[in-house]
């Protein structure tokens, strides 16, 4: 167990701020956050490139150090060290805030286990944003953000998705936003969803309706931007794992019953809806 106070004032150790920056309208970004980037002695940048515009538009003159993904395990122990030797840190994604969908969880970690300062600052995040003007019920909410590339996980998350009963958020990219609308048709049928684009910037769109829609509207339109696909949650089902308390081998029974099925496919059906091993619903049917 650890408690852990997020402000040293003793100066012999530097404090890793963790702070957000604005997703596309400059004004967004916040006093403090200029601040804390004033202050630091040297900025994590995502993109030193991205993140010089930044400076240089609020005339800031940072030393800036790149920790991005292909480069943030290499770097955690110059960052670390850093720290040590009393110099504060202010980590930055290329917009919002960093660690979500973008490096910064294990450096983060990294310094909470060394007992090193962490302050986290509040300020622009996409999904939020999106989740509120997609008008899909805000209560309960599950972020996944990018859907994997490779196709078994893509369809292990899926799954996952599929029986999730609260409005959940996607990001996606512009020139993958058409496929992906198309796998979630598939896999999610008739939904409400909302595609947050361009957020807080000059062209900010929503395009809700359901996915079907959707699916039939993109082809003849271009996206741009950043992506937020909001999808409503699965909806209350009274008929919904009406089989929870049968067994596998009664479960089975009643499929070849209702649907008129072939054992063959009847245990294939029971082990796609209960998400279990063909092989197991096989050996508890031929159970004596």
């Amino acid at each position: 167990m650890q408690i852990q106070k997020s402000y040293q004032t003793d100066g012999e150790k530097g404090t890793l701020y963790v702070v957000p920056t604005p997703i596309g309208n400059l004004e967004d970004i916040t006093i403090r956050a200029l601040k804390v980037l004033e202050d630091a002695n040297a900025v994590l940048a995502e993109d030193t490139r991205n993140t010089g515009k930044l400076l240089h538009h609020f005339e800031l003159k940072k030393k800036m150090i790149s920790y991005h993904e292909h480069n943030k395990m290499a770097r955690q122990d110059q960052i670390l060290e850093l720290l040590n030797n009393g110099q504060n840190l202010a980590l930055v994604s290329d917009a919002g805030m960093p660690g979500i969908s973008d490096p910064g969880y294990e450096v983060v970690q990294a310094a909470i286990q060394a007992e090193l300062p962490v302050v986290v600052l509040p300020g622009a995040n996409a999904a939020l944003s999106a989740l509120v003007g997609s008008g899909l019920p805000t209560d309960h909410f599950y972020f996944y953000g990018f859907l994997p590339r490779k196709k078994k996980d893509r369809d292990q998350a899926l799954q996952l998705l599929q029986s999730i009963d609260t409005t959940f958020i996607l990001y996606e990219s512009p020139h993958r936003i058409e496929d992906t609308i198309k796998i979630l048709e598939e896999s999610l049928g008739d939904r409400q969803v909302a595609i947050a684009r361009e957020l807080t910037k000059r062209y900010e769109e929503y395009i809700r309706g359901t996915i079907p829609e959707i699916a039939d509207w993109i082809p003849g339109h271009t996206i741009k931007g950043e992506c937020c696909i909001v999808v409503e949650g699965i909806k209350d089902n009274p008929d919904k794992n009406w089989w929870i308390e049968l067994t596998l081998k009664d479960h089975v029974k009643k499929v070849m019953e209702l649907e008129e099925y072939s054992s063959k496919e009847a245990i294939k059906s029971v082990a796609k809806e209960r998400n279990v091993p063909k092989r197991e619903v096989y050996s508890a049917y031929h159970m004596e």
